[in-house]
């Protein structure tokens, strides 16, 4: 039987782009379906945890998702441009935040289309792997939508023609994130159980495991 887990993802994450490697390879040789969630960045989901963050958390972080990054063996960058427009200092939030929102409305589009996982790989892996300035521009998107068997002109138009249907299902899946019991992302929740981080996916695995977790069988056996 088919095992199946919710993946709670935001596209501004950088430890959300670590993981999903690891899920894609699960997925494809185990016997387990991610259903993604995607979710809101936190700036826009949860501004006042920037509001009382302690002014040395952001170096760390910037310095462990790098460190993690190379260690998994991923190139990393910090997106150029960031998704979500923010005062690196201060950290205020702008109160427009049209790059974010573009971006978790294609992914739900992508999502219900069939192709959410192979969606956000191709766009996180262009926004995070540092190879790729400017993403927003030119073709980059469409590039990254036609590699996961999507056509990104469909995909906005449909948004165009319905924007309130797509923040409508990022706001249940930031609500559903918290009712699964958490905040962050990458959050994957499997039975009811949630995981936190990309340092909980072995732990994940560990609890498929004990589930029933098999190989798939290759066709070609």
């Amino acid at each position: 039987m088919e095992l199946t887990f919710d993946l709670y993802w935001s596209f501004r994450s950088p430890y959300s782009y670590v993981v999903l490697p690891r899920i894609v390879d699960l997925c494809a040789n185990y016997g387990v379906t991610a259903e993604m969630r995607i979710v809101h960045p936190a700036a826009i989901r949860n501004p006042a945890y920037f509001a009382r963050m302690d002014p040395i958390a952001r170096p760390y972080f910037m310095l462990d998702s790098a460190r993690v990054a190379a260690f998994q063996g991923l190139g990393f960058h910090r997106p150029i441009p960031d998704p979500i427009e923010q005062d690196p200092v201060t950290l205020t939030i702008a109160s427009e935040q049209p790059l974010a929102r573009r971006l978790g409305r294609l992914g739900i589009a992508a999502v219900e289309r069939g192709q959410g996982l192979a969606f956000c790989s191709e766009v996180a892996t262009l926004l995070w792997h540092g190879k790729t300035a400017g993403w927003d521009k030119g073709s980059h998107l469409a590039m990254a939508a036609a590699r996961a068997g999507l056509e990104l002109t469909q995909l906005e138009a449909a948004i165009t023609a319905d924007p309130g249907h797509y923040e409508t299902q990022l706001a249940e899946n930031d609500s559903a994130l918290h009712a699964a019991g958490h905040w962050g992302v990458p959050t994957m929740v499997f039975e009811g159980e949630p995981f936190f981080g990309q340092d909980r996916f072995d732990v994940l695995v560990w609890r498929l495991k004990q589930r029933g977790l098999k190989l798939r069988v290759s066709s070609s056996a």
